[in-house]
């Protein structure tokens, strides 16, 4: 008869990823809460199951069994004080570094402090015990699979990493009783690489492109490394405003990637090469695979389909596979350019808007000028028209409204080169008191666009958009501030000592761009007001995002119309 493993999805996840992972050997103690976990594993003639009554013994026991086989040995425990005597032998394995995985069986997370008998806290552990301690849930859900395999993947990654060392997974259970699973479900495995292993190769004809989140400034080295790349697999270098690549395999894909009704061609990525940190720009919707490439060697899942984590410098890593490419058979450079030069000559006459000032003003910054952005709308605006090689930046990390105008003043305090800053209203009000700080130089320039709330949550990409007037009292905040008073702003800015400008048409704005953009050092720091109205901004958005339509879009947009955000989410739920 063949195995009948448990109806339990994590656990049948966990065993398919050891056995990946080649964790094949395991000391199993008696209890009730990994019943189903054990009788799985022992139904697999993969893994060899040893059996300890006492989890002291049992630790100590797969210490001395790694140490001789040089093999991870996991260990599975029930719920109450069982785990508890895991500590004397985990801690040897921590300072001996010894690959011990202990899988401790525990009830849901809900039963813990509630006087029900044996539901025990093991959400931290000791600091020299283990090198990382996961939980993993009854997985009821895409998003409850998607974080348990990036867990289990975390967790027996950890077990090898730096020299090595014992690890935790808390595995929820239900008591189940029913082993109806003839066969594990592959999960997917998530690989790390170091400089001393042996590198994946890139197979022959594969469509590769580099994403590049928000990057610190780039040196010489690093992109003659990556054009090097490019030019071996015929790739491209995906980047927003943020990334900070201006070789010459750079491709600005964000309006090309934010259209609702269509799919290019150029979404479609057999290994996406994964660098750099948060971006708020536009991604590509048909991934294949990913490779993150950083030195922490974490596993970031940014587009839900990582395979590999690299886990050194981007120029060892661009470098090394540049040397393993042979003849280049793809151009997927060329092919996505022809299509963001296509979308680019069909963008329509905007409103006066965000976005139509970033139309009019990205080419005009002076090269090597440093811009700095707001959270959210924006860098997502900014992001999506070129210029001139420049430094851009934005709260990324945290992604709050917050700081982004003192971040600006601060990188002005460090050069001689024009800082420009571009905020809403809501994130500059937030910040302004920075101005009034006496370091303030005349290198700064700062366009504040003025919609009077948070346009964010107006556009119809927003969730809170079929709310319409109604999002205006709590949501969008609108009305704060001076309601675009046309005073405030001014007196703080010319009580400060700025040039201030006040616009709220085109032919103004165009009027006073040379001042906001000019590379000649002023006499002091600019601050332009632009005045816009709300239902432009979103207008503006609207059309950019609309400009190209496909039959599959178009029968998804239909769709989602058609059932609302209730029937799309529950039609998923079936798909899944």
């Amino acid at each position: 008869m063949g195995a009948k493993y448990t109806e339990e999805k994590n656990a049948q996840m966990l065993m398919s990823l050891m056995k990946q992972h080649g964790v094949r050997k395991v000391v199993a103690s008696p209890g009730a809460t990994n019943i189903s976990f054990v009788v799985s594993l022992q139904r697999d003639p993969f893994f060899q199951v040893y059996s300890s009554v006492d989890e002291r013994s049992a630790a100590y026991i797969a210490c001395g069994l790694a140490e001789e086989t040089g093999e991870p040995v996991a260990l599975s425990c029930t719920q109450a004080t069982a785990s508890r005597n895991y500590f004397p032998g985990l801690t040897e394995a921590y300072y001996r570094k010894l690959p011990v995985l202990a899988v401790t069986s525990t009830q849901h997370a809900v039963r813990i402090g509630q006087n029900i008998q044996q539901a025990i806290d093991r959400t931290v552990q000791p600091v020299d015990t283990v090198k990382l301690s996961v939980q993993v849930p009854i997985i009821q859900s895409a998003e409850d699979a998607a974080y348990s395999n990036i867990a289990i993947n975390r967790a027996l990654l950890e077990l090898r990493r730096d020299g090595g060392g014992p690890v935790h997974i808390n595995l929820t259970t239900t008591y189940t009783k029913v082993y109806d699973t003839d066969e594990l479900q592959q999960s997917r495995a998530i690989l790390r690489y170091t400089p001393d292993d042996d590198f994946p190769v890139i197979p022959r004809g594969s469509r590769v492109a580099v994403y590049v989140g928000a990057h610190s400034r780039w040196d010489s080295e690093l992109t003659a490394s990556v054009d090097a790349f490019c030019e071996t697999y015929g790739a491209c270098v995906l980047c927003d405003q943020t990334s900070n690549y201006w070789g010459k395999y750079r491709v600005n894909p964000s309006l090309l990637f934010s259209q609702g009704k269509a799919i290019a061609s150029a979404e479609n990525i057999d290994i996406l090469i994964h660098i750099g940190h948060t971006s708020g720009g536009s991604v590509p919707r048909r991934i294949k695979e990913t490779w993150r490439v950083n030195l922490d060697g974490e596993v970031r899942d940014t587009f839900g389909c990582l395979k590999n984590v690299f886990e050194m410098s981007e120029q060892r890593f661009f470098e090394t596979y540049a040397g393993m490419g042979g003849e280049r058979v793809s151009n997927f450079r060329d092919e996505c350019m022809c299509e963001v030069d296509a979308i680019m000559e069909k963008i329509p006459d905007l409103p006066f808007s965000n976005a139509w000032m970033a139309q009019q003003t990205m080419p005009l910054f002076p090269e090597e000028s440093i811009v700095h952005m707001g959270i959210y709308n924006s860098l997502r605006t900014w992001s999506l028209f070129e210029g001139n090689s420049i430094r851009g930046y934005c709260n990324t990390g945290g992604f709050g409204i917050d700081g982004g105008v003192s971040s600006l003043l601060g990188a002005s305090l460090g050069t001689d080169a024009p800082c420009f800053g571009v905020f809403g209203d809501l994130a500059f009000f937030y910040d302004m008191n920075a101005l009034g700080n006496r370091h303030v130089g005349n290198n700064l320039r700062i366009l504040i666009v003025n919609n009077g709330c948070g346009v964010e949550f107006k556009n119809h990409i927003n969730r809170a958009y079929p709310l319409g007037e109604e999002a205006d009292a709590y949501v969008s905040a609108r009305g704060h501030y001076g309601h675009q008073s046309r005073d405030l702003v001014r007196h703080f800015a010319e009580d400060l000592g700025f040039e201030y400008r006040g616009v709220e048409n085109k032919e103004e704005y165009l009027s006073v761009i040379d001042m906001l953009t000019s590379p000649e050092p002023r006499v002091r720091p600019v601050l332009v007001e632009a005045f816009v109205r709300p239902e432009d901004d979103t207008e503006a958005l609207r059309l950019l995002y609309g400009i190209e339509e496909s039959a599959m879009g178009n029968a998804k947009a239909a769709i989602k119309s058609a059932l609302g955000e209730k029937g799309v989410r529950a039609l998923k739920g079936l798909i899944r």
